[in-house]
């Protein structure tokens, strides 16, 4: 069995509310894979708990199963012969019940909100006429649909609203961790992991750690009847009634379009309906609207190029290579898409290496920048730049999925781009960064500025730490 990695901010989170001696009302969300269930049960471990969790079943299966549940935590034979009938009758038993720290998990709550309706409002008026009054109670609601959780629980117009003592929403996994998936792989092989998988645990599982990168891709997300080859789609339908205008629009952008307009006229949606599912992807976290770093938040608002960009790289890379190849894959023709693949894989990892860089700049301890991102004028680009408002210090970045890069000519080049960033021009200090597979000659300076050259061998160091 894998030993539990990461969360420990998260876990610091909900430690720290079991130790209030308050009643908690927690609402903890995040995409499908992301590990909430398994980081609430490393949790709850050797602690007082009852977890439970929806399911698509009958209303009278559902009330059934929490009755076992109750039956076997407080060990109440009573229950066998009047088992409790509602929500009403459940929240009023677990109030007085509790007489010491417990935790109750209702994991996969819109699941149990889509069978009662009710147990929004009920939970309400409990919360507010018992159960906060006892200060061993510590409620957890988690759920994957994170427009669902919004909706019922952390929404102003859900009853929930304001009840909540606290909120989490679990995000990815930091870049470090993906050693600890596969230890064996080297500092190349796990970039090209992370630009097909990004750093979600539940997909990670799924590849075998003992097999190189393209054996596993060919075998658990192009071989039809695998968990991966159609996890987007089961992702999508589960956010969505009709996903097909999302799906339109998230292809639209795996296959390079990237401003309003290009999406816009190759989608044909209104252009109103188009920004709100903008807005609804963005929000769930599979798209990004990114405008230049260097940009401040007053033109931020008035900012009008700004580029869409998919966030999660698992939704990218099946939009890539499985989604406009599932014609071949429904044949069971994996093979053939694979050799396809293989032919412009590098070219695609060229891109996530851009990113990768981004989430490993924080990591860097020789420099202290605040923003990170990536900056555009009219027919000028910079893969990176990261900016420090109080000292007025900026890096600029390149980023080179190449081996014996020539640092010296990428430098002059990044040095000519520098002069179109519009920001404190006059009185910033400016420093140089190349990322690479591998350099001719590494350089540590340029025309007096500081300059520095990662190849793969730094990089491995900075994720070890």
């Amino acid at each position: 069995m894998m030993k539990f990695i990461d969360r420990e901010k998260e876990i610091e989170f909900l430690e720290r509310k079991y130790k209030s001696k308050e009643a908690e009302l927690l609402i903890l969300y995040g995409r499908r894979r992301i590990g909430k269930t398994e980081m609430i049960l490393n949790f709850c471990e050797n602690k007082d708990s009852a977890y439970f969790i929806g399911r698509l079943e009958s209303r009278e299966d559902t009330i059934k199963r929490f009755n076992n549940l109750i039956l076997e935590k407080f060990n109440d034979e009573k229950l066998l012969n009047s088992p409790l009938q509602n929500w009403d009758a459940t929240f009023d038993y677990i109030t007085e019940k509790v007489e010491k720290r417990f935790i109750f998990v209702f994991d996969e709550f819109p699941f149990i909100v889509d069978r009662f309706p009710e147990i929004i409002s009920i939970l309400q008026d409990k919360w507010d006429a018992k159960l906060q009054k006892n200060p061993n109670l510590m409620i957890i609601l988690c759920g994957s649909s994170i427009s669902m959780m919004e909706k019922y629980a952390i929404d102003y117009q859900s009853p929930l609203y304001g009840r909540r003592t606290g909120q989490w929403k679990v995000e990815k996994m930091k870049i470090n961790y993906l050693k600890d998936f596969f230890p064996k792989y080297n500092t190349e092989e796990l970039i090209k992991l992370y630009s097909c998988l990004d750093t979600i645990p539940g997909y990670m599982v799924k590849f075998s750690p003992a097999k190189d990168l393209f054996s596993n891709i060919e075998e658990k997300i192009l071989s039809k009847g695998e968990f991966l080859y159609e996890e987007i789609e089961i992702l999508l339908r589960e956010e969505f009634r009709d996903p097909s205008n999302y799906m339109s629009i998230i292809s639209s952008i795996a296959g390079g379009l990237t401003t309003f307009n290009e999406v816009h006229n190759r989608t044909k949606l209104d252009k109103s309906l188009l920004s709100k599912y903008l807005y609804i992807l963005e929000n769930l976290g599979i798209i990004e609207k990114i405008i230049p770093v260097t940009e401040s938040f007053k033109t931020k608002l008035k900012f009008k190029g700004a580029l869409y960009l998919l966030k999660d790289n698992f939704f990218d890379f099946w939009f890539r290579f499985v989604y406009i190849n599932k014609q071949e894959l429904e044949k069971g023709n994996a093979k053939i898409v694979l050799k396809s693949m293989k032919e412009d894989i590098e070219r695609y990892i060229s891109r996530k290496f851009e990113r990768f860089i981004i989430e490993l700049l924080p990591l860097i301890e020789i420099w202290n920048f605040e923003k990170f991102g990536k900056w555009w004028h009219k027919s000028q680009e910079i893969d990176i730049v990261a900016i420090n408002e109080k000292n007025r210090e900026i890096l600029f970045g390149e980023c080179k999925w190449q081996e014996q890069v020539n640092a010296e000519k990428i430098l002059k080049e990044l040095n000519e781009k520098a002069k179109f960033v519009q920001w404190n021009n006059e009185k910033r200090k400016e420093y140089f960064a190349i990322f690479a597979k591998s350099f001719k000659r590494k350089i540590s300076e340029f025309e007096g500025k500081k300059a520095y050259c990662f190849d793969l061998k730094d990089i491995k160091k900075l994720i070890g730490k």
